[in-house]
């Protein structure tokens, strides 16, 4: 909707951005063609989880913060599970380790999936939604579904179902599955592969707005593996540290625009997390093909364009499709599912990758197992000062687009992050306040 309110004055208002999860309001004020004012705008009331957690078990802890987010409810569990295990002196290895890789592999196929195909494509295609698309692509749209469905059957073999697995406890599994599952599920994900490949020669075919940006990328790094739930978190500046050392890099700040807390670098300012920081701080860790394919398809070393991002998503299928089927090959059940773990009284830090970026967990547990304090850094959060300051450089640079063309524009530089609202509590009011005073 646009709205004359002076003669120099445009408000430009858009009641709920659609394709992204939660709700919330953006409000951009232009004097002439400079950008005086952006906001990303987090109205939805906070869901206090971190307070629900507090006086519960220490081996509740997973199951309650899958609850957290329907779209990476694995994240949430790992760097739960990961955090207590931390704080009982307990480390787990071997095959059960190579099961959550497998898990996390199933929730980044289908998160990446859904984004790329339902809620980011319509932007580059010119569809209000995912839809009206699938009237003149259908092809395209049930490729998408296709390979969701992948990663759907990943969750439920690894996870007991699809959403909110039931399957994961700390030390392990409640139960691990056979090799004929595996073989089962193998012909899907071989099937995925295929698909995933040709998602990326299709991704990399769009047509690109121009956006370059010097940013700080945050991701973790490990020495031999492409970042799941292990690795010490570093940018591409300065930054290498072990996630306990967390507070000591990193504040959240509360801000009067939003009920969600931005997350900075101390001293630094905002940072990138997401697929684009794995991928800039992490391509070396890439199997040979996926990072072939990469170069087939002409994806640079170094990606600073955000809109770029899903390319790199889709490759990040590809690998997710390949990483499943190299356990997969090598799997073998184990001893028993899950080993034993004790509590003591601690205080321990964990960081997984969540399809959206780096989610970073804190836990204070007693000698009873009963957790006396959390804390939760969702990847949204992190990533909400960044997103103003994308807005912000897209808007200067093209402030001579008609209000419904920049609109359209500042709505797909939002999702190039696939935020999740609701993680960082929600979006999408777009107000664009035009002066023209001296």
């Amino acid at each position: 909707m646009t709205e004359e309110t002076g003669p120099r004055t445009k408000v430009i208002q858009v009641d709920y951005l659609a394709r992204v999860e939660g709700e919330g309001a953006m409000y951009i004020r232009l004097n002439g063609d400079v950008v005086e004012d952006v906001q990303l705008k987090i109205f939805e009331p906070p869901r206090f989880f971190e307070a629900l957690l507090r006086g519960r078990s220490f081996t509740e802890a997973p199951d309650i913060t899958a609850r957290i987010c329907g779209i990476c409810p694995v994240a949430y569990q790992m760097s739960a599970v990961h955090a207590m295990e931390r704080a009982c002196g307990v480390r787990v290895g071997g095959t059960l380790r190579e099961l959550r890789r497998l898990l996390y592999c199933g929730e980044w196929i289908a998160s990446h999936s859904l984004h790329i195909y339902l809620l980011h494509a319509p932007d580059f295609l010119g569809y209000a939604g995912a839809v009206d698309m699938a009237r003149d692509h259908p092809a395209l749209v049930k490729q998408g579904l296709a390979l969701k469905k992948v990663g759907n059957a990943i969750m439920r073999a690894i996870g007991g179902r699809e959403v909110h697995a039931i399957n994961v406890r700390l030390g392990g599994f409640y139960r691990t599955p056979s090799r004929q599952d595996m073989t089962a599920l193998r012909t899907e994900i071989a099937a995925g592969l295929s698909l995933a490949r040709e998602t990326v020669r299709w991704a990399a075919k769009l047509d690109f707005p121009t956006l370059e940006l010097d940013y700080e990328f945050v991701a973790l790094r490990h020495p031999t593996e492409y970042p799941f739930c292990e690795g010490r978190v570093v940018s591409s500046t300065d930054l290498d540290i072990d996630v306990a050392e967390w507070d000591d890099n990193f504040e959240e700040q509360q801000v009067a625009h939003s009920t969600a807390l931005h997350a900075v670098r101390k001293g630094r300012g905002p940072y990138f997390v997401g697929p684009m920081a794995r991928y800039n701080l992490n391509r070396d860790k890439l199997f040979d093909s996926t990072r072939a394919l990469a170069e087939e398809v002409g994806l640079e070393a170094k990606v600073r364009n955000p809109f770029r991002s899903i390319i790199v998503r889709a490759l990040e299928v590809v690998w997710a499709c390949e990483e499943a089927l190299r356990i997969i090959d090598a799997y073998a059940p184990p001893p028993q599912p899950a080993i034993e773990v004790l509590p003591r009284a601690a205080t321990a830090w964990a960081a997984t990758e969540a399809p959206r970026g780096l989610l970073v967990h804190r836990y204070t547990i007693d000698a009873a197992g009963l957790i006396r304090d959390a804390n939760i850094v969702p990847p949204t959060s992190q990533n909400q000062k960044t997103i103003e300051d994308d807005l912000r450089a897209f808007i200067t640079q093209h402030t001579h687009l008609a209000d419904a063309e920049l609109q359209w524009r500042c709505e797909q530089t939002i999702r190039n992050y696939d935020p999740c609202i609701s993680c960082a509590t929600h979006f999408l009011d777009l107000q664009v306040e035009r002066t023209h005073g001296h």
